[in-house]
């Protein structure tokens, strides 16, 4: 290799020098052009400083054995994640539970619907309803359909099919409803309930079923005790009193005896199978039997499945 008289190199060391160029040119291609260096200025888990300090593009490169180089190439082979690969990760790690889910939940009495209705209501930030608070929120509302409820109520009289779907129409057409979602705690009932909340354009987009065998049933209702002084509730094999003292003042509600349970476990089977039948689509079934926080774990992963919240 010569510049004007001077003999810089020998026919030697030129082929050399030229070799050498070469293997530095592929080797920083390589690197700008694999998956992993483009999608680290495009992904927040990747970044160009990240892959400078792991593949050591910031130091110093010497190209020495072929052994080496190929070391280095299949480190870079490590970082060859594809756009989706990393996009799935990227969303499932900042994934948030979906809003404004519409949801119903359905199980046997002492199943376990309040506890987790509210560990639902927590993580998915819809608006707990049950029918009771509804009609007694709608009566003191004195809107058309609580007076109505409340003409039923005073004379003794069930409250027909049609004031309750009005009832809960109307709370569903409520912003926060809107805007966040709902959960139906253990309506509808019965199959005619169902098809009038078809009728009425209600329809949601997961049907929890709570099984829980009737004689574990039985079991947690019969134990079922009452602080009349606070309020909570206590049950005799499963969260016992603490005090004597407590223990002495629980009472037992009258319809928490074995007979009475029972006739109303009839009741429940009698309609469930019809109402299940109004949701097949959207249906999950939970076993409620265990921890309730893993029960709730079961329940999340079912609904997230269903709906992809």
């Amino acid at each position: 290799l010569r510049y004007k008289q001077y003999i810089i190199f020998s026919k030697n060391e030129a082929k050399m020098f030229r070799l050498l160029c070469l293997v530095l040119i592929s080797y920083y291609t390589v690197l700008a052009f694999s998956p992993g260096a483009l999608l680290g200025y495009q992904s927040n888990r990747i970044t160009p400083s990240l892959l400078s300090k792991d593949l050591k593009l910031g130091s110093r490169c010497s190209v020495g054995p072929q052994k080496n180089l190929n070391q280095q190439f299949e480190r870079i082979g490590d970082f060859q994640l594809s756009r989706t690969q990393l996009a799935a990760s990227s969303d499932s790690d900042d994934a948030e539970p979906k809003k404004g889910l519409k949801l119903l939940i359905c199980g046997a009495p002492a199943a376990g619907k309040g506890t987790q209705c509210a560990y639902i209501k927590e993580t998915f930030g819809v608006v707990h309803l049950s029918t009771g608070d509804m009609l007694r929120a709608a009566v003191a509302a004195e809107t058309e359909v609580g007076l109505s409820a409340k003409e039923f109520m005073e004379s003794g009289k069930l409250v027909p099919d049609e004031v309750i779907i009005g009832i809960v129409k109307d709370r569903l057409d409520e912003e926060d409803c809107k805007e966040s979602g709902w959960l139906l705690d253990g309506f509808p009932r019965t199959q005619a309930q169902a098809k009038a909340l078809e009728d009425a354009g209600i329809t949601g987009d997961c049907f929890i079923m709570l099984n829980v065998p009737d004689g574990d049933l039985v079991e947690r209702v019969v134990g079922r005790r009452t602080d009349p002084e606070t309020g909570d509730i206590y049950h005799m094999t499963f969260k016992p009193p603490s005090t004597p003292e407590v223990e002495a003042r629980l009472v037992q509600r009258s319809d928490d005896t074995e007979e009475k349970v029972k006739v109303r476990l009839e009741q429940y089977h009698a309609n469930v199978a019809a109402v299940k039948d109004s949701y097949t689509e959207i249906t999950v079934e939970i076993d409620g039997v265990g921890k309730p926080t893993d029960v709730f774990e079961a329940i999340k992963t079912a609904v997230t499945e269903k709906v992809g919240a």
